[in-house]
């Protein structure tokens, strides 16, 4: 018996590894455009509200195409559903190599957000499945980093690729990673419910339907959070911090990789720690409430220096307070996702995740407009920095309002 429950907590670490590398390669190529963004801009004479559009198009798609596809993880599972998920963006990523002109990077972009809005709803649908609360945080944490290792990866090889090859084998060298992955994905999950041994881990899976979720005050606490906070990562930290470190560092493809590279590192070991935290917490006699909520607030203070970047003359202490932000930004992250475990039922956690990702989403829309029109008509980043400063104390306030006690919800009651 033992040495069947050793073999389950080592697969069930498995999958958590096997969702890492997934959010590595989505990573990979979310951000391989914003990357170049400097050449394309120079090839196809594009402006900052041209690239704002083809942002607008990726967001809209990923925050629409999360509700539908969070349904589907609960109704397919994470092996099917996260298979069909990877296969889409994988594909989607490719085509970009075949597109020049802004509505055909616009249209990729759509196909290349509906397959990646699925990759949350899979991953902390299948930490519901295989995780204990006490756990469930950490493992969040540890695969999630997996979207700063990506960020870390890209601006370092991606420039020697595209420098060899040219930029379109950028595009379809990515777009192959997913691939691969998906025949490791296929190989070795097999369901928990196969898995009778696993404490705390539900054995039958069961289906529920999305409209049960809405209602419920958790539900948007949630979402409103990631409305204010997702915009943050992707829009800022994604797919304009190139741009921020090309007009006003004067660094280029070969040059801004180190910078943004060390960015990620931060993020990455920031995603790690805020799910350590909360779980080391609740280990030692907290209440899964009181450990989250205290971690979330750690992480929102150690964003606030940022509102000073662009005042800060030393690239390196430039490099170092946006790295703080991004490491918070993503302990926070780690905490908000779990709260969805903590309050719903496994069963219709990949629905609640997809409507969260639509609220994101949508800030992330309002953002991509926004920051398009701000910098081609100042050309500062000023204002900015000024909005994650403040993004994660409000959101956190929101959850305090809303969600003041982590208590399972009841479906069917508000």
């Amino acid at each position: 018996m033992k040495s069947t429950l050793a073999s389950l907590n080592r697969h069930r670490w498995t999958i958590c590894a096997l969702l890492f590398v997934a959010m590595i390669i989505n990573y990979m190529d979310r951000q391989s455009l914003a990357l170049l963004k400097p050449t394309l801009t120079q090839l196809f004479h594009w402006n900052d509200i041209d690239y704002s559009n083809i942002v607008f198009a990726f967001t809209l798609a990923y925050g629409f195409g999360a509700i539908a596809m969070g349904r589907v993880m609960d109704y397919l599972g994470t092996k099917r559903g996260f298979s069909l998920s990877i296969a889409v963006w994988s594909l989607a990523e490719m085509a970009h190599a075949a597109v020049s002109t802004v509505a055909g990077f616009m249209g990729v972009r759509v196909v290349l957000g509906i397959g990646e809005s699925a990759s949350f709803p899979a991953a902390i649908k299948a930490a519901a499945e295989w995780f204990p609360a006490r756990e469930r945080a950490f493992a969040t944490g540890l695969f999630n980093s997996g979207t700063a290792i990506g960020a870390i990866i890209t601006p370092l090889l991606l420039p020697i690729v595209v420098l060899n090859f040219g930029w379109r084998a950028g595009f379809i060298g990515t777009g192959l990673l997913g691939f691969i992955w998906l025949a490791f994905w296929l190989f070795l999950h097999r369901k928990p419910e196969r898995e009778k041994a696993i404490p705390l881990i539900p054995t039958k899976q069961e289906r529920s339907k999305w409209i049960d979720v809405f209602p419920h005050r958790a539900t948007w606490g949630f979402a409103i959070a990631k409305l204010l906070t997702d915009p943050v990562w992707t829009t800022i930290y994604l797919f304009w911090l190139p741009d921020f470190f090309s007009r006003t560092r004067q660094l280029d493809l070969k040059s801004f990789g180190l910078p943004l590279a060390m960015i990620y590192v931060c993020a990455a070991l920031g995603s790690v720690a805020g799910g350590w935290l909360s779980s080391t917490l609740i280990k030692n006699g907290w209440s899964a409430n009181r450990a989250r909520k205290l971690t979330m607030l750690i992480c929102a203070l150690c964003v606030l220096p940022i509102a000073f970047a662009t005042h800060i003359a030393s690239l390196w202490l430039v490099v170092g307070v946006i790295g703080l932000a991004a490491g918070a930004h993503q302990g926070f992250s780690a905490n908000l996702f779990t709260l969805t475990s903590d309050t719903f039922e496994t069963k219709t956690v990949g629905s609640v995740v997809g409507i969260g990702q639509l609220a994101g989403s949508l800030g992330g829309l309002l953002a991509a407009k926004g920051m398009g029109f701000v910098l081609f008509y100042t050309n500062s980043y000023a204002f900015v920095f000024l909005f994650p400063a403040v993004a994660y104390l409000l959101a956190l306030g929101v959850i305090q309002v809303l969600m003041p006690r982590l208590d399972k919800v009841k479906l069917g009651a508000s």
